[in-house]
């Protein structure tokens, strides 16, 4: 036993020194640090101590002397790690420093006609609150293209909380072009020039022809006729507003998109005409 011990102690070095770690510490902290660091090193170190030291024959008091300073050593080691408050480790935060690179898709598109309208419109455009406005400006583009020869763009309509809650701005490519104020419920009596009398409400001019105007309770509406108002519900005064509007900017909505859309459109009763008037 005691020719085996140089052969431990080189085999252990050996072990060590390939094992060891670049590090700020010397070898004989990293050793320190390897063998005393951790209980279960002690524990089985002396659990090989005390079987040798059952064995008969060998000097049975030295092993378990060992046996016992290990495992007090064991303990000990122990009742440290459970003191010693756990520090939380550093959550290290994922660095992201890929910057994506910009894209057309990054460019937000203008609608080339837009109506933005206060929260207190929204039932307006709303088909599950009986809205009518969508219908009415249905009718306007069928009516425009009737009458001008081209289909005008879609409206796209969008809330805007910025706004005051009655009003509503029409664009076009992004630029205002109109607004107004609008009540849902209530009807708004336009002065022809002619209507006798006065009626009690919040007076307004009419945001499409500018003529004299009263927004009044739907109780006065007869009222207002027979005195020669001319009567209409919140929707029609936006529409109206709106139609009046794309009248006279009918020019600008016409671009190279929808005079391609003619195009197509004459080629499907005319294709002879179209190719004399598009060669190639």
């Amino acid at each position: 036993l005691v020719a085996q011990i140089p052969a431990l102690v080189i085999s252990t070095a050996a072990g060590v020194i390939v094992t060891r770690v670049s590090t700020d510490q010397d070898v004989g902290e990293q050793m320190v640090n390897q063998l005393f660091s951790n209980p279960s090193v002690m524990l089985l170190s002396a659990a090989v101590l005390g079987l040798l030291g059952l064995v008969p024959g060998m000097p049975n008091l030295v092993f378990l002397l060992f046996t016992a300073g290990l495992l007090g050593l064991a303990w000990w080691i122990r009742g440290r790690e459970q003191k010693a408050p756990v520090e939380p480790k550093p959550v290290k935060m994922a660095e992201n420093n890929t910057v994506v690179e910009a894209t057309w898709n990054d460019v937000q598109l203008e609608d080339s006609l837009g109506m933005e309208v206060g929260y207190r419109l929204i039932p307006m455009v709303d088909f599950q609150q009986d809205g009518e406005l969508l219908g009415r400006i249905r009718s306007i583009r069928k009516k425009f293209a009737q009458e001008m020869g081209f289909l005008p763009p879609v409206v796209h309509i969008r809330d805007n909380m910025d706004l005051q809650p009655a009003r509503y701005r029409i664009l076009m490519k992004g630029v205002e072009i109109g607004s107004g104020d609008a009540y849902p419920g209530r009807w708004l009596a336009i002065n022809p020039g002619t209507a006798a009398g006065t009626l009690p409400g919040e007076a307004t001019v009419d945001p499409a022809f500018g003529l004299n105007a009263i927004w009044i309770e739907s109780a006065l509406k007869e009222q207002a006729q027979i005195q020669g108002y001319t009567v209409v519900e919140a929707s029609t005064v936006v529409a109206t507003h709106l139609n009046h509007l794309i009248s006279q900017h009918a020019a600008e909505l016409f671009g190279r998109q929808e005079a391609q859309q003619l195009l197509d459109r004459v080629a499907q009763e005319m294709p002879k005409l179209t190719e004399d008037l598009v060669p190639g």
